[in-house]
């Protein structure tokens, strides 16, 4: 019966299979046909986003909104990836358009730039002609303009609309003007045609464009990356007492599920049974795991330790406190202002420079020698000369070189505008865990009893703790390392829930712990000790003893241990002129400690994760510029709110997807590099406007004919070589960037500075 059911199923499968191959064999030419149109259709949606950045960014905000939902609904991790491909894709889609079509115009002008009678007479060479190759030069520019100069067209369309005319409008007037007037010359023959000037200007205007593109490319969305927090499914304990996986999309409020060791809190809720200690520095942003026992609430997303918790699940979805945070990175990405390129500003002012130079020309030329060919050939040169090649690279070039720079030293920069923001911070906040703290506890100071040495002290401990993975084992032992103590071995180890752990250590019995343990073996302390340890206490640091047969010997204290360059950042921002401020969850008491010993001008301390971007907004609404330096997620709503967001590259991903620049080198000096960067690129993107625009300032007046009268006018092909020369001056004024000193000056400490390395 078996065989005979199989049979009929793969008889049954065969002809479905028959059925798909006839209808694949069927429609796979139709496919492979309208592949081509697809792709075309996908780079005329890209060409769209690029024209309407506005529109764009509302659409991504939009499906952002709609993604958080069905995460916050319990979705996986499959719809996250579909999410991520289509926003982060979007720039390196343009990118690779860009790219091609530059590749593809650079070679078809090949041809129009060896036949044309300018450069061959120029440079002194002559290429073989045949009969029809006088026809090279319009059909190659034709196809040049077709492929690659229409795209700006386009693009300049929501300009004209906005009445904003900008770059794409002064490119598009340029090679539509040179474009006509060269397929005019064809028909009724001039003295010269425009042809090798229009190519050359296409190409140059896409490789800008393909530069810039490349240059801010952006990785996928900060909402994805939260998502990935949340586990995809769930225990859910049945009223039998069993377990059964379901996706965390079918919890409800009041389901008991069982967290195991390890595992992601699948939601929100309270413990109702077990103990153990949960990682929740992903969301809270401090490294000190929190002990959970019954009653104690746990946050979705957060990281279980070695203990089992069953959890009574108290809200879902959209209620949980990582969906919240979820809505606040929303909310702050929406918040950006739209920020004015530069390139932009003087394209705008150029174009009516253009208009007004070409319809006076015109006027003037037409009263002095009548309206004929020259006049047109007068008022083309302006309008064509009106788009230098240098300022379509003057700020593309200065991003790359920048970039690269960034790069070496430290910094991957994400947002082109927060760097060139980043130059007028008036102040800047730093999280304290994990950015100007190491964000795992060390031993700070230590005390013994009469007799005991320190070292010998410290080595006893270490031999205890030898077996343990806590975070205050790992602490002693790197202490006991950093003064190579030497540590004995230690057998009979065993953990003492709650208190501590003991050992056996040359055959005495050796305890370490809080001050738990000491009231279960019922020590004493010795007065300084006390003393010791009160002072600990008032510094927000944690106390561990030590107890030898019974006798306390040591006690350690235990805090987050200041970076070392956090002293050198602190002290070289204010030679800057910036307000430093830090923003932490933990106490009062330990951020006034930390704050006291930087030099820190403000302390927000005790916030909560959903409020950590409000102090970001207090400081924006004293009018100040604020950069925001963090590496946890809740550290992500006030990296996007801040004005120029900087993640610790060691921070989790959501925070590094939150910024505008990461420090990779998990390094906060480039804090201050970031700040020196940002004000020499500036500069150099101002040059080159200088030199972009000063070119039009000398050749627009000469081109209209201003010293016609004493015999000095310039013709097109003296107009292209200064745009020639315009364009050298540019790329080697940007090139000059790669020799700004981004060092930091040796402070007073006489800790060394770090070497700044030059760009690729």
């Amino acid at each position: 019966m078996d065989d005979h059911k199989d049979t009929a199923k793969n008889s049954q499968g065969g002809e479905d299979q028959q059925d798909t191959t006839s209808h694949q064999h069927e429609h796979g030419d139709h496919d492979e046909a309208v592949a081509e149109s697809d792709e075309e259709g996908v780079e005329q949606e890209l060409l769209e986003e690029e024209a309407h950045p506005a529109a764009a960014g509302e659409m991504a905000s939009h499906e952002q909104h709609e993604h958080a939902g069905h995460e916050g609904d319990g979705h996986g991790h499959g719809s996250h990836e579909g999410h991520g491909e289509g926003h982060g894709g979007m720039h390196e889609g343009h990118e690779q358009m860009f790219r091609r079509r530059f590749f593809v115009s650079t070679l078809l002008s090949v041809p129009v730039l060896l036949y044309s009678e300018m450069l061959q007479e120029w440079l002194g060479f002559s290429v073989p002609t045949f009969p029809g190759s006088e026809w090279i030069n319009p059909v190659f520019a034709v196809i040049v303009f077709a492929y690659g100069g229409v795209p700006f067209l386009q693009m300049a369309v929501p300009e004209l609309k906005d009445r904003s005319p900008g770059m794409m409008t002064l490119i598009s007037m340029a090679i539509t003007v040179a474009f006509v007037y060269s397929l005019a010359s064809v028909v009724f023959p001039t003295q010269s045609a425009f042809f090798w000037e229009l190519v050359t200007l296409i190409d140059i205007m896409l490789l800008g464009h393909w530069i810039e593109m490349r240059s801010v490319r952006r990785a996928s969305s900060a909402v994805d990356e939260l998502a990935k927090l949340m586990p995809d499914t769930a225990e859910r304990i049945t009223d039998d007492g069993e377990t059964e996986e379901v996706p965390v999309r079918e919890l409800s409020e009041g389901d008991l599920v069982l967290v195991r060791p390890g595992a992601s809190v699948p939601a929100d809720g309270t413990v109702e049974e077990g103990d153990s200690d949960v990682n929740e520095s992903m969301i809270t942003g401090e490294s000190k795991p929190v002990s959970k026992e019954p009653g104690d609430e746990v946050i979705g997303g957060t990281i279980n330790g070695d203990g089992s918790l069953r959890v009574r699940v108290g809200a879902t979805g959209e209620e949980t406190t990582l969906a919240g945070i979820m809505r606040l990175v929303e909310e702050a990405q929406q918040s950006k202002s739209k920020t004015q390129v530069l390139a932009d500003r003087a394209a705008g002012w150029l174009f009516y420079v253009a208009l007004g130079a070409a319809v006076v020309t015109a006027i003037a030329w037409t009263v002095a020698v009548s309206f004929d060919a020259t006049v047109i050939e007068r008022v083309v040169t302006v309008l064509v000369i009106a788009c230098p090649h240098a300022l379509g690279l003057a700020i593309p070039l200065v991003v790359a070189i920048n970039t690269s720079l960034a790069a070496r030293n430290g910094m991957l920069v994400r947002d082109r505008i927060a760097m060139e923001d980043a130059r007028n911070l008036d102040a800047i906040i730093f999280d304290k865990t994990g950015t100007l703290t190491e964000g795992e506890h060390g031993v700070v100071d230590m005390a013994t009893v009469d007799g005991v040495d320190e070292d010998d002290a410290l080595g006893l401990a270490a031999a205890v703790e030898s077996d343990s993975e806590h975070m205050i084992a790992r602490a002693i032992r790197e202490a006991a390392d950093e003064r190579d103590v030497t540590t004995p071995d230690a057998t009979a180890f065993e953990a003492i829930k709650g208190r501590g752990v003991r050992a056996n250590v040359d055959g005495n019995e050796v305890y370490v712990g809080g001050p738990n343990l000491l009231a279960q073996l019922d020590s004493e302390i010795p007065d300084h000790l006390q003393h010791f340890a009160d002072e600990a206490g008032q510094n927000a640091q944690t106390v561990v003893y030590l107890v030898r047969d019974g006798e306390l010997i040591a006690a350690f204290a235990m805090a987050d241990v200041i970076r070392e360059e956090s002293f050198r950042v602190v002290d070289a921002l204010h030679d800057l002129g910036i307000e430093v401020a830090m923003l932490t969850g933990d106490s009062q008491d330990v951020a006034n400690a930390v704050a006291d010993e930087l030099g820190i001008d403000t302390v927000f301390a005790e916030v909560l994760p959903q409020d950590k971007d409000e102090k970001v907004q207090e400081l924006q609404d004293q009018g100040k510029l604020v950069g925001m330096v963090g590496d946890g997620v809740n550290d992500a709503p006030a990296l996007t709110r801040a004005d120029v967001g900087i993640a610790i590259g060691s921070g989790t991903d959501v925070a590094v997807q939150s910024a505008d620049v990461i420090l990779v080198q998990n390094n906060p000096m480039d804090v201050v590099r970031l700040v020196k960067l940002s004000k020499a690129s500036y500069r150099k993107m101002q040059e080159n406007i200088v030199w972009a625009a000063g070119y039009n300032v000398f050749a627009i007046p000469l081109a209209a004919g201003v010293l016609a009268p004493i015999g000095i006018l310039l013709s097109p092909a003296v107009g292209a070589l200064l745009m020639s020369l315009s364009t050298v001056i540019v790329a080697i004024n940007a090139q000059l960037l790669r020799r700004v000193d981004l060092s930091i000056p040796e402070l007073p400490s006489g800790t060394p500075a770090t070497d700044a390395q030059p760009a690729d």
